[in-house]
């Protein structure tokens, strides 16, 4: 009963799902079977079952198949992305009271794991504690909760002592982490970090944090509205040419932009190019394929495919399904 709870914001998912189309995963195929809907999606007021957020971070986990995604989603999850403006601000006047405020914060909004929190000194120990039966998902979302607490941490911490229970990964992940500079050492007996708060001088207010918080509203406000235009202009141009030609380079072209300030605008706005690409390529693709009788080599080259079999295997992963079983699909119903 308790997995069937509402207890997770919707703001959660959709930041998961923005994270999977920036890696090229389309997010129809990871709502499949989590039991969450577009509708439910676009109402900030939903929140999520404990089931349903396991079926959706489970999913997601098997498509990336990278032991790195984990830390780099949950550095995401900065104080934008908890929803944590303003709560920074009720007068913390030193950095062990606003970490450990972030911490209860964290342990109420985003329940999957419990932390414990423990200041000797200077220093301060976040450990993670079991709160569900997470099997196989456990150590990404491990990951999930250090790379969160990193980025939300390195406001007012600069080294990090990472431990892991579990093994290191196949391919040894950490190439951003130590490109940081961070301490990662796996095989402990505890999931946890280690910050020294001596890194940082000490501040006698908060206004440092208040200048941050008000400069990264300021700022997301004003670029959004510009970023929106940009992705209109960027489907747009897409859309009419949505084969060899819609590579980013070509786009940035035509709308005379770099194509480093057009990455950088879809970010802000919430995309990536290759989230719109596809969306709009997955809609050619399933109306050639329904509307009419174009052989599946011939809509590959017109999408920009260089061959049928690449093109089956994008099709397979937006949808879950190729496109010779939607045709016969769609030839049945008709």
């Amino acid at each position: 009963m308790a997995y069937q709870v509402p207890i997770i914001s919707i703001r959660y998912a959709r930041r998961f799902l923005r994270f999977l189309q920036s890696r090229g995963i389309h997010r129809n195929v990871v709502l499949e079977g989590s039991g969450i809907s577009e509708k439910m999606l676009n109402d900030p007021d939903i929140f999520l079952s404990m089931r349903q957020v396991l079926a959706l971070l489970n999913q997601g986990r098997i498509l990336l198949d990278d032991d790195q995604a984990g830390f780099d989603f949950g550095r995401e999850l900065d104080l934008m992305g908890h929803g944590l403006l303003g709560f920074a601000l009720l007068g913390q006047r030193d950095y062990r009271a606003l970490v450990n405020m972030i911490v209860q914060y964290l342990r109420v909004s985003l329940p999957i794991m419990d932390m414990q929190i423990e200041c000797n000194g200077e220093d301060i120990r976040i450990r993670l504690v079991d709160a569900w039966e997470l099997g196989d998902l456990r150590p990404f979302m491990t990951r999930v909760y250090m790379g969160s607490i990193h980025a939300l941490a390195s406001l007012v911490c600069r080294k990090f002592l990472f431990e892991f229970d579990f093994p290191a990964p196949r391919a040894r992940l950490n190439d951003s982490m130590h490109r940081d500079g961070l301490q990662i050492h796996y095989g402990a007996d505890h999931n946890q970090v280690m910050m020294p708060l001596s890194g940082r001088e000490p501040r006698d207010d908060d206004a440092n944090m208040a200048r941050y918080l008000a400069t990264a509203r300021s700022r997301e406000q004003l670029e959004a509205d510009s970023s929106i235009k940009v992705v209109m202009q960027v489907r747009h141009q897409v859309l009419n040419q949505p084969g060899r030609d819609s590579t980013l380079e070509r786009v940035a072209q035509r709308l005379s932009m770099s194509s480093r300030s057009i990455r950088r605008h879809l970010k802000i706005a919430g995309f990536s190019f290759s989230d719109i690409r596809n969306e709009i390529r997955q809609t050619y693709a399933t109306r050639y394929l329904c509307d009419t009788s174009l052989p599946l080599d011939k809509i590959a080259e017109k999408l920009g495919y260089s061959d049928q079999a690449s093109f089956n295997k994008a099709y397979r992963t937006w949808t879950g399904k190729t496109p010779g079983e939607v045709r016969r699909a769609n030839r049945r119903v008709t």
